[in-house]
């Protein structure tokens, strides 16, 4: 599997760890929009999309975000989870990526092409958005 294209949309939010979004085409026929660059505290890595985990409430069985107090359907009180302690097993997860890669070398070739084409963008004159293979 191949990368085609990979567009960058830059983000210039002072203070902000969000960098970029990505969309990555692989094989000129399958799309990946939503990878993040963040700035980490080693550097630059690409973050793939991943939603919010929700869970059910247990008189109307509406779906709500991890840590709510209340259901945001019928607002009865929700069970509150305890915050899990470091090094935990059971630590609570409130994001799950919606699409990764298997492999580690294949996550290094995704990071590597993305990585690549931000700094490409971030030093275009071009302007934002602009393809990049």
């Amino acid at each position: 599997m191949e990368i085609t294209e990979v567009r960058v949309s830059l983000r210039e939010k002072e203070n902000s760890r969000l960098k970029a979004f990505t969309t990555v085409t692989f094989d000129n026929c399958f799309v990946v929009r939503d990878i993040k660059v963040i700035d980490g505290s080693k550097g630059l890595f690409v973050a793939m999309p991943s939603k919010k985990v929700r869970v059910p409430c247990s008189q109307c069985n509406f779906r709500n975000e991890i840590g709510s107090k209340y259901c945001s359907q019928c607002g009865a009180r929700l069970e509150v989870v305890p915050e899990p302690r470091a090094g935990d097993e059971n630590v609570r997860e409130e994001h799950r990526d919606i699409a990764h890669p298997i492999t580690m070398e294949f996550r290094k070739y995704i990071q590597n092409k993305v990585l690549e084409a931000y700094e490409k963008e971030k030093t275009s004159p071009q302007g934002e958005g602009m393809p990049a293979a």
